[in-house]
């Protein structure tokens, strides 16, 4: 009988220590990596063409938990949207992700581009599943949806939104 409390004590501290990653102070560092069909202000890392268009972009993300599950994200990177005219675009991002359950984040976010007159902005949400690989690791795997906001984004998403699959890699740290 000692075995057992010993046990169950040891994985209910297990489980209260393993996700000790989503509690208020930590922080998170997220790459992402999408897979859509035009490519929007990303804070990640992305590679496509379409119809002989190639366009690319590279940045990450930074996050802080103000109360558990719950992180202010700030993004940056660096691209270029491949529409003609336009070399290089400065991306950035702001938002916040919620972890429900301490497995399924979603977020919401407002982000956009700017280069030399060319501003799109999106307003984006999303939801997936964080595998912890590690105990301060996760890969998520998600799906998002971007609502253009504006002229310039109808130049990127033909007058619709961005629906895209992505793949975010995580380090969290106290």
């Amino acid at each position: 009988m000692k075995k057992l409390l010993f046990f169950a004590a040891f994985a209910v501290l297990g489980m209260t220590t393993m996700f000790a990653q989503t509690e208020k102070g930590a922080w998170l560092i997220e790459i992402n990596t999408g897979f859509g069909e035009v490519s929007t202000s990303t804070t990640g890392l992305a590679l496509r063409s379409v119809d002989g268009n190639t366009s690319w972009a590279f940045g990450g993300e930074v996050g802080y938990f103000i109360m558990d599950d719950l992180a202010l994200k700030a993004g940056v990177g660096y691209g270029d949207p491949g529409v003609d005219g336009i070399d290089g675009t400065f991306n950035w991002k702001f938002g916040g992700k919620y972890y429900i359950a301490k497995k399924f984040p979603v977020g919401v976010d407002i982000n956009g581009s700017s280069s030399d007159g060319f501003s799109p902005m999106f307003v984006g949400i999303q939801g997936g599943y964080a595998w912890f690989v590690a105990e301060n690791v996760s890969i998520e795997p998600g799906i998002r949806y971007g609502f253009g906001v504006g002229d310039d984004a109808d130049l990127l998403t033909g007058d619709n939104g961005v629906f895209s699959f992505n793949v975010g890699f995580n380090i969290f740290f106290n």
